[in-house]
């Protein structure tokens, strides 16, 4: 019998890659039934300057601890598939250089030293890590690798909550790096979080269910880990027991910040002064901080919890009397809000969280000033004035885009006074205005007459000097039931807001719209200028520009793409680049800039009309190749790529894994990522890099090229690509 209540989608609710499996687990099938967001708002068509400009880039600042592993995870790699490392002599080229598609040496966009030949699609179907010719891959952690000295090793069948909370947890999803000053690169820090768990393909069916609850629950958090190389050439390892490394758990005390900490509305019995929280749940993408800190966004927190579901407040997160899929609630009190003195336990989750990976005795903190809602992460850039400027997605189909605005100003070099800026602030929602009529947008992404998907737009209030600007919603009601106050100002009903991203390049922000299959069906809202497609299967990517400075209320934009495959959809977009040019893409997730300013997307659900596995994406921003998108690796089957980081000055890009073999099971597991040992999936944390001429390290399944000998992680001494 499954041990987990998985009440699974219906056929049509998903197409491509993305498991029925995930849905349930990871957001609790948001994408069934009604929609959260039943308010009127309208949709904006107003005639509006649509044309960007582009302002030189003003530096951003950063703080010296703060030198980060910058921008974007991926590269595509083919994984090892035997058993136990190889030993095969490979016959690859292993030139590490990238080929155009007339197989001639390429080049990269602005400059980029990671040079490499796009590859072709994957089929949903292959367990497989893929990346261009001339490249390797290498996991630096995975799901059970023991943190610390007195850790167990991982043991499929010996599983335990004790063992879990002293190794690397599940579903890693966003990570960032930052070198350790002084190291000469050769030393990092890494954080990573944990999104959710699927316990059906962790532990063994033989496993008390109670003790199932437990090392799901200790499998969730966050991670903080050391890593080291021996120079830019070889791949980082993880360092077992080093001074940094540190769990965090949901045992872990948070503190609340902001207007809404101590009020009535996150009081519990365990709590009664409403400070502090044990624990983050469902928590996504995040961003770094030019202080060194890190933040990650609580997303899907409402999966966890039971509640009456009766309330307006309830039903806008999508709270409801059901049973979870984890049962965590029959566990443990705080997890029912139906029980007295807990009424209030979810209004604790939802935030963004700030954690200090530098220092492991630090109390993370909880910023009530950025709202709550179901952050899939939020990113920090210094505006002109010297403030602080967050921005943030709200996860949810037909949710909104936010922007918080800091009232202190950042001080190069005060760590201590920077660490408190994401505490007090204003609090702001985007109202999208497109320029063509309406009448050029019918919903089937077909461009408006003036050649483009562009606009004008404004942030509307929600906090300003710490006062509400929302009638009838106190401050404190503004920050914890943020979804209703942005109700009440109307904004622009998004096609799921996810990463959030500005470019300290070019100061411009971006917007990955991963998909709305509802928009236009039914009752629910149609297509608009900034959404153009209904049942928006594919998502599209948004370019803004903030008119004066970051603190503006004001902003024009545009699409850079409307994603799909322009092989199977005539409607796609790619910023004026020649669709039959571009490597198909579906469903943009998280994203990211290299050292150059290209933006890099990964993807979750790739693409949809096809069946893909989700890759990792280099777009040229600028240019005769504005919009050109290279795909530069795909990711095993069932998984989703996430957290990416890109250091094109070492040719190398990070990317995390998360759960490759979603639809398996016990004993009948879909994937054996990335160990390929017959076992099960882990989830982890991949670098890929260049494969060494001659003696390249690859991690391949033995077809010839320089990938092992058939069986796995082929220490190839040959010419091998990896």
């Amino acid at each position: 019998m499954p041990r987990l209540n998985l009440p699974l989608l219906m056929d049509g609710h998903t197409r491509g890659k993305r498991s029925a499996v995930t849905c349930a687990l990871k957001c609790g099938n948001q994408c069934v039934g009604s929609d959260c967001n039943t308010s009127s708002n309208g949709y904006f068509r107003d005639i509006a300057a649509g044309a960007l400009s582009r302002r030189a880039l003003i530096g951003g600042g950063t703080g010296a601890i703060a030198i980060a592993l910058a921008g974007t995870q991926g590269a595509m790699a083919h994984g090892p598939v035997g058993a136990k490392p190889g030993k095969g002599k490979g016959n690859g080229n292993g030139n590490g250089n990238g080929k155009d598609k007339a197989g001639k040496p390429g080049s990269a966009p602005n400059g980029s030293e990671l040079v490499f030949a796009p590859i072709a699609p994957v089929d949903a179907a292959v367990d497989e890590f893929t990346v261009p010719e001339g490249f390797t891959w290498h996991p630096v952690i995975r799901w059970g690798d023991p943190i610390f000295e007195d850790a167990p090793e991982f043991d499929w069948h010996a599983q335990s909550a004790e063992a879990q909370n002293l190794q690397f947890g599940y579903n890693n999803d966003y990570t960032e790096i930052q070198e350790i000053p002084g190291s000469g690169g050769r030393r990092a820090v890494m954080f990573v979080n944990h999104e959710y768990t699927n316990e059906n393909i962790m532990v063994p069916p033989t496993m008390d269910a109670a003790e199932v609850v437990e090392v799901g629950m200790a499998a969730h958090g966050l991670t903080v880990v050391e890593l080291e190389r021996k120079n830019h050439n070889v791949p980082y390892e993880y360092v077992r027991g080093a001074e940094l490394n540190r769990r965090i758990l949901l045992s872990d005390t948070f503190e609340l910040t902001g207007a809404a900490a101590g009020s009535d509305l996150v009081t519990t019995v365990e709590d009664p002064e409403g400070r502090y929280v044990l624990g983050t749940l469902g928590n996504c993408a995040g961003g770094l901080t030019p202080w060194g800190t890190v933040l990650s966004g609580e997303e899907n927190f409402h999966s966890y919890f039971r509640a009456p579901g009766t309330s307006a407040q309830e039903k806008r997160y999508g709270l409801a009397d059901k049973p979870t899929a984890r049962g965590w609630e029959n566990a443990h009190d705080r997890y029912d809000t139906r029980n007295a003195g807990y009424e209030n336990e979810a209004n604790r989750f939802g935030y963004i969280v700030e954690v200090d990976p530098w220092d492991p005795t630090s109390t993370p903190k909880k910023h009530t000033a950025l709202g709550r809602f179901k952050h899939e992460g939020a990113n920090v850039i210094i505006a002109e004035d010297g403030r602080v400027v967050a921005y943030s997605g709200d996860d949810e189909r037909f949710d909104y885009l936010y922007k918080f605005v800091s009232t202190k100003k950042y001080v190069e070099g005060d760590r201590a006074h920077n660490m408190t800026l994401l505490e007090e602030g204003d609090l702001y929602v985007a109202r999208f205005e497109g320029n063509s009529p309406s009448a050029e947008i019918d919903g089937s992404a077909a461009l408006p007459a003036d050649g483009a998907f562009d606009g004008t737009g404004q942030w509307l209030p929600l906090v300003l000097d710490g006062a509400s600007q929302v009638p009838g919603f106190s401050v404190e009601e503004v920050l914890v039931h943020t979804r209703l106050a942005a109700d009440a100002v109307g904004p622009t009903k998004m096609d799921r807001c996810e990463d959030v991203e500005p470019s300290l390049h070019s100061r411009r922000v971006y917007v990955a719209c991963t998909n709305n299959s509802n928009r236009g069906v039914g009752s629910n809202a149609g297509p608009d200028e900034v959404n153009p497609r209904t049942q928006n299967r594919d998502g599209h990517v948004i370019e803004m520009d903030e008119l004066g400075d970051q603190t503006t209320t004001s902003f024009a934009w545009n699409l850079l793409l409307v994603c799909g495959d322009p092989a199977t959809d005539e409607n796609t977009y790619f910023a004026g680049f020649p669709e039959d040019q571009v490597s198909p893409i579906s469903c943009p997730d998280n994203l990211a800039f290299d050292s150059v300013g290209n933006l890099w997307i990964s993807t979750d659900g790739q693409p949809s009309g096809i069946g893909f596995n989700d890759g990792l994406f280099r777009v040229t921003l600028d240019g005769d190749a504005r919009g050109n998108v290279e795909q530069f690796l795909s990711v095993p089957r069932d998984g989703e790529t996430c957290g990416p980081i890109i250091r094109d000055q070492d040719r190398t890009a990070f990317v995390a894994v998360q759960h490759p073999g979603e639809d398996g099971s016990w004993g009948a597991h879909t994937s054996y990522f990335p160990d390929y040992d017959g076992t099960g999936p882990k989830p982890s944390v991949i670098q890929v890099l260049p494969a060494k001429p001659g003696k390249g390290k690859g991690r391949g399944n033995g077809n010839g090229n320089g990938r092992g000998n058939g069986n796995g992680n082929g220490n190839g001494k040959g010419n091998g690509r990896g």
